[in-house]
């Protein structure tokens, strides 16, 4: 069976999220969801979170997972508000463990922040399969963008993260810690090696030069033929040279201080002070 998949795009961090159900039931997933932040004034929002849930309440579904490509940098995962609504199991790679002994030490957050993965509900290995509802999942690891970073197969569908953005876009950069462009070239020849008529999700869009409309959706074949970065067979050597070249260039993601704290915790912010109030920090010269 193939899934029926719902988009969600938040413009604000131009990010994706998906809804995916089981064409013959009520079972659904949601797939790298938001929680809109006011960076300037320290405000969560809940908006594009509700209007996934408003959809999937007016669809009659039942959520089963709510999943993880990765720990983002760029916005604010929305897991937990949507499992205290919807339920579900909030799931990430393995890897997260690698994610949050990195930055557990950036953020200076001491013992009594548990770097074992315990904030999740599952931890996806390499070839772990999961259900929703008669639809079968598939895990595949592809890190490279980061270590944790996985592409979740559902029946004719991949959902890549970060990890390839449409094909006038190429793909994702890897200069974060624990990255690297070498992994993510072999990262990339396993969603390759799917099937050509393969429907790959991307995890963000920006509208490449020349286009006009943001997309998310390709196949296998496109990316092949069409990719910028890594299509009509590009070596190893040269995508790695490449890569690097343009991850010199770039700056860090706006939200990237408060998206990794909260990320690496599944969406949970810290622990508030004796008054009852959060705090996010930020850590100076360590990014």
């Amino acid at each position: 069976m193939n899934p029926i998949v719902k988009a969600f795009f938040d413009e604000a961090t131009n990010t994706v999220s998906y809804v995916v159900r089981d064409p013959n039931g009520s079972a659904c997933a949601i797939i790298d969801s938001v929680l809109d932040f006011d960076h300037a004034a320290g405000r969560t929002d809940t908006s594009s979170a509700d209007e996934i849930i408003d959809w999937i309440t007016a669809e009659g579904l039942k959520t089963e997972w709510i999943l993880e490509s990765h720990v983002h940098a760029d916005h604010l995962s929305a897991a937990p508000y949507l499992q205290e609504r919807l339920g579900g199991k909030i799931g990430i790679g393995e890897n997260i463990t690698i994610v949050q002994d990195t930055f557990g030490k950036v953020f200076n957050e001491g013992t009594e922040f548990q770097r074992d993965g315990s904030q999740f509900d599952q931890l996806f290995k390499e070839g772990d399969t999961f259900m929703i509802g008669q639809l079968r999942g598939e895990v595949l690891h592809t890190p490279g963008h980061t270590p944790a970073c996985l592409t979740y197969v559902i029946g004719d569908a991949a959902f890549v993260g970060d990890t390839l953005f449409m094909p006038d876009f190429g793909t994702a950069r890897c200069d974060f810690p624990g990255g690297s462009s070498e992994t993510l070239f072999n990262s990339i020849q396993k969603i390759l090696a799917l099937p050509d008529e393969t429907r790959i999700f991307v995890g963000h869009d920006y509208k490449a030069p020349g286009r006009d409309e943001y997309a998310w959706e390709t196949t296998v074949g496109e990316q092949k033929a069409l990719n910028i970065h890594i299509g009509q067979g590009k070596s190893v050597e040269d995508f790695v040279s490449m890569r690097d070249a343009r991850d010199a260039t770039l700056g860090m993601p706006r939200l990237i201080l408060p998206s990794l704290q909260v990320n690496m915790r599944a969406g949970q912010m810290p622990e508030p002070d004796d008054q009852g109030d959060v705090f996010l920090k930020i850590p100076v010269n360590k990014i």
